[in-house]
């Protein structure tokens, strides 16, 4: 009786300092932001926090007019909001899988919808695949976070990295597709044979093709649905 007891629980499922600096994985699917001073974060994804910590919504020419712009065609997936303060701030996305990353000198692109939070130190730009966008829905677009320091990104259940080579492309659904190394710049292709198969929209049949030489990560998951034909 007493392993279900409240004491128990509270027990299993209490809030452990683990010391390993600005970012801490509490669990799989929470992200623990030991904050002294401004994070950058998914608007939304607050979970729960103490200190003294206020939150500030992006603003319009925060990021310069060129990202506005591009926000306003991405919808409102790209939102961002800032933390600033001091205290612990707890982070969650609809209870996806969250993997903390230190950028040292690198850029990584991840999918609009899969990155969670990163550091002031990380430079970031909205970027817009525009043939892909009209065919799914809130459109696709990625950011490119470039610099040293940390960002979490998201994925629904285990991510997959697959190596790109040399003359080993990897293609991948763009859907399923949640980030890539920096200095990859995928090309989308119709494959027309997977269209006839599928039997429909035009949209279903579109790929990204990442040839050269770094990495892709998917996840087992379609992340943004194709726009219905009417």
């Amino acid at each position: 009786m007493s392993r279900y007891s409240i004491h128990e629980f509270i027990k299993k499922t209490e809030q452990e300092d683990k010391g390993e600096g600005l970012f801490e994985l509490e669990t799989p699917r929470m992200l623990e932001v030991n904050l002294d001073g401004q994070v950058w974060a998914k608007a939304g994804s607050m979970v729960a926090y103490n200190g003294q910590i206020k939150f500030v919504r992006e603003g319009i020419l925060e990021n310069g007019l060129g990202t506005a712009f591009k926000k306003a065609l991405s919808g409102e997936g790209a939102s961002l909001m800032k933390a600033n303060g001091q205290g612990k701030l707890y982070l969650a996305d609809e209870g996806k899988k969250i993997i903390i990353l230190h950028l040292q000198n690198e850029a990584i692109y991840v999918n609009g919808n899969d990155l969670l939070a990163f550091e002031p130190t990380i430079k970031w730009d909205i970027k817009m695949m525009k043939r892909i966008a009209g065919m799914m829905a809130g459109g696709l677009f990625n950011v490119r976070c470039e610099g040293t320091g940390m960002i979490a990104i998201t994925t629904h259940h285990e991510p997959l990295t697959l190596l790109v080579s040399p003359g080993k492309p990897v293609i991948t659904d763009p859907n399923a597709t949640v980030a890539w190394s920096g200095n990859l710049q995928p090309e989308l292709q119709t494959d027309i044979s997977l269209k006839t198969f599928l039997g429909r929209g035009s949209g279903e049949s579109i790929q990204m093709k990442f040839e050269g030489d770094g990495f892709v990560v998917v996840q087992p998951y379609e992340e943004v649905k194709m726009k219905e034909k009417g």
